[in-house]
C-alpha cells in the first residue's frame, strides 16, 4: 500500500525483512554481497562516492568531471549562491542551464535549499522545527513511520543501521511533517523523498526543503485522496499522444491506466527507479523548473520504452507492457542520455496549466469538485522566489560627503533643477504672497510691511501714506513677494529651510 488506503495505487510490495526495496536497475543483474544481510552497526562496509553499498555501486555511473572543471563550477555556484537574487531576477536563464549541467556535489545541498525557498522558510520559521521535533506527535502516524524506516534505501550507508543517525533523523523529519500539516498527516512516498534530502543536508534543512516539494511544487500529491496524482496522470497520458502517438496508441488499445506506472515515478520524484547518479540530475533540474521535469522525465521513458514498433513486439498484452515499463533498460535510464533527451523535449510550464484546465474540467463533468484543496502548484525557484521573496537587510546609508540639495554635482554642467516637491513648495509660497497682496492691507499688516521697507525699501515703488496706500499691481506680486512675505509664510519658509 503506497499512503492512506487507496484501492488500486501501490508501490510494490513487502520483500521479505527489507519492506520496500529500492530497486536500482543497472545491466548488472547479479546481487550484491550485502544483500540480504543483516549488518552490525560496527560492521564496516565499502561503499562508492554517494554512500551506496559495495555491489550497488555500479548503479551509479558517475559521470566524470576533470576537476579544474569542477572547481570552476563550484566557484560559480558560489557567486549565485552568495547573489541569488540578482541573479534569479536577471540571469535566471543561466541559473536553468547550470543546473542542466549539474550542480557541483559540494554545494548541491546547500543549492537545494535556495532554489526550492527552503532556506527562506527556515528564516521566517526559526525554532519551528525544534519545536515540532520536541512535541510528541499522534501514535497513529508514528507506528507507520517507525515501521518504514528500514525500507528507504536499505543499500546506502547511512540508513544501514537500524536505530542509526540516519533512520532517527529521518523519524524526525517525518514525524515534524506530520505536526506540521496534521490534516495530511503522513504519506509513505515521502519518506524516499525526505531520504534524499537527509543524504545532502541536516534535518531541519530537509524537513524546510521537504514542506516545500509537498506544498509548492508538488501540492496535493500526498493528500488522502491523492486526486492531484490522478488529474497529472492524465495529463501525462494526453502529452503522451503528442510526444510518442505509438505508446499513446498501444497503452489506449490495452486500457492501461496512467496510475498503474506513473504513481511512483511522480510521487517519489524517480527516486526509487532511476540510477542514482541520474536521480542527481533529475533533482537538480526538478528544484530549478518545477514539475514539468516530472513530466518530461516520464514522457522519455514511457516514448523509448513503447515508442516504436520493434520494441512493442515483446509487449502484446497488460501484463507484459506494465513489465516493461517496470524493468525500464539501463540506457534510456543512464545519465547523460536521460539528461538531454528532458532537455531537448519540448514541453512547457503553459502546456501543462492548459492541460490542467481541461483534465480538471473533465474530472468536474464526471466526477464533481475535488475534495482535496490544493494550493496552486509553482513553477519552480523562479516562482517560488516571487511568492515568497526572502527577507532583505535594511540599508543603512552613511555618505562621507555631504551636499545642499541645489548644490550641482561634481561634473555636471549648470544648476541642477530643483525637485518636484521643492518647485511644488514654491508655486505655494507665490500664491500666498499673490493673494496677501491682492488684498487691503489692514493696520497691522502695514506697520510689518513699513518694517520691513525700513530693512530693504523697494526701489521702483515711492512711499506713500500708509493710511491711503493703495494695494499693488498685480504685475508686480512676483518682484515685490520677497518684501511683502506676511507672518505666516515666512514661518513655513523657515521650516523649509529646517526640512532641506
Amino acid at each position: 500500500m503506497l499512503c492512506h488506503s487507496s484501492p488500486g495505487i501501490s508501490l510494490s510490495e513487502p520483500k521479505g525483512d527489507l519492506g520496500y526495496i529500492f530497486e536500482l536497475k543497472s545491466s548488472h543483474q547479479e546481487s550484491g554481497p550485502w544483500e540480504g544481510r543483516v549488518l552490525e552497526k560496527r560492521e564496516k562496509v565499502p561503499s562508492c562516492i554517494h554512500g551506496c553499498l559495495e555491489g550497488r555501486a555500479q548503479i551509479c555511473w558517475l559521470e566524470e568531471v576533470p576537476l579544474e572543471v569542477l572547481r570552476q563550477r563550484e566557484s560559480k555556484w558560489l557567486d549565485m549562491l552568495n547573489n541569488r537574487d540578482k541573479w534569479m531576477a536577471k540571469k535566471h536563464k543561466k541559473i536553468r542551464l547550470r543546473c542542466q549541467k549539474g550542480i557541483p556535489p559540494s554545494l548541491r545541498g546547500r543549492a537545494w535549499q535556495y532554489l526550492s525557498g527552503g532556506k527562506v522558510k527556515l528564516q521566517q520559521n526559526p525554532g519551528k522545527f525544534d519545536e515540532l521535533d520536541m512535541s510528541p506527535g499522534d501514535p497513529k502516524w508514528l507506528d507507520v513511520i517507525e515501521r518504514d524506516l528500514h525500507r528507504q534505501f536499505p543499500f546506502h550507508e547511512m540508513f544501514v543501521s537500524r536505530g542509526g543517525h540516519g533512520q532517527q533523523d529521518l523519524f524526525r523529519v517525518l514525524k515534524a511533517y506530520t505536526l506540521y500539516r496534521p490534516e495530511e498527516g503522513y504519506c509513505q512516498a515521502q519518506a524516499p523523498i525526505a531520504a534524499v534530502l537527509l543524504m545532502h543536508m541536516p534535518a531541519e534543512q530537509a524537513f524546510w526543503c521537504l514542506v516545500q516539494i509537498c506544498e509548492k511544487y508538488l501540492p496535493g500529491y500526498y493528500s488522502e485522496k491523492l486526486e492531484a496524482i490522478q488529474l497529472d496522470g492524465e495529463i501525462l497520458f494526453s502529452l503522451l499522444q503528442k510526444v510518442s502517438p505509438v505508446a499513446h496508441k498501444h497503452l489506449s488499445r490495452q486500457k492501461i491506466d496512467p496510475l498503474l506506472y506513473m504513481t511512483e515515478w511522480f510521487m517519489c520524484a524517480f527516486a526509487r527507479t532511476l540510477p542514482w547518479s541520474s536521480v542527481l540530475r533529475v533533482w537538480d533540474m526538478f528544484f530549478c523548473e518545477g514539475v514539468k521535469i516530472i513530466f518530461r522525465v516520464g514522457l522519455v521513458l514511457l516514448k523509448h520504452a513503447l515508442g516504436s514498433p520493434e520494441k512493442l513486439k515483446a509487449c502484446q498484452g497488460q501484463y507484459e507492457t506494465i513489465e516493461r515499463l517496470r524493468s525500464l533498460s539501463p540506457k534510456i535510464m543512464q545519465e547523460a542520455f536521460l539528461v538531454q533527451e528532458v532537455v531537448e523535449l519540448p514541453v512547457t510550464e503553459r502546456q501543462i496549466e492548459r492541460e490542467h484546465l481541461i483534465q480538471l474540467r473533465r474530472w468536474q463533468e464526471t466526477r464533481g469538485e475535488l475534495q482535496s484543496c490544493s494550493p496552486p502548484r509553482l513553477h519552480g525557484a523562479k516562482a517560488i522566489l516571487e511568492a515568497e521573496p526572502g527577507p532583505r537587510p535594511t540599508l543603512q546609508p552613511s555618505p562621507s560627503i555631504r551636499l545642499p540639495l541645489d548644490a550641482p554635482l561634481p561634473g555636471s554642467k549648470g544648476k541642477p533643477k530643483p525637485s518636484k516637491q521643492i518647485q511644488k513648495e514654491q508655486k505655494e509660497q507665490q500664491k500666498q504672497a499673490k493673494g496677501y497682496l491682492d488684498k487691503p492691507p489692514t493696520p497691522n499688516q502695514t506697520k510689518m510691511a513699513s518694517a520691513a521697507g525700513d530693512a530693504c525699501p523697494p526701489q521702483d515703488v515711492a512711499p506713500k501714506d500708509p493710511v491711503h496706500q493703495d494695494p499693488a499691481p498685480q504685475d508686480s506680486a512676483p518682484q515685490d513677494s520677497a518684501h511683502h512675505h506676511s507672518r505666516e509664510s515666512l514661518t513655513s519658509q523657515e521650516s523649509e529651510d529646517t526640512y532641506l
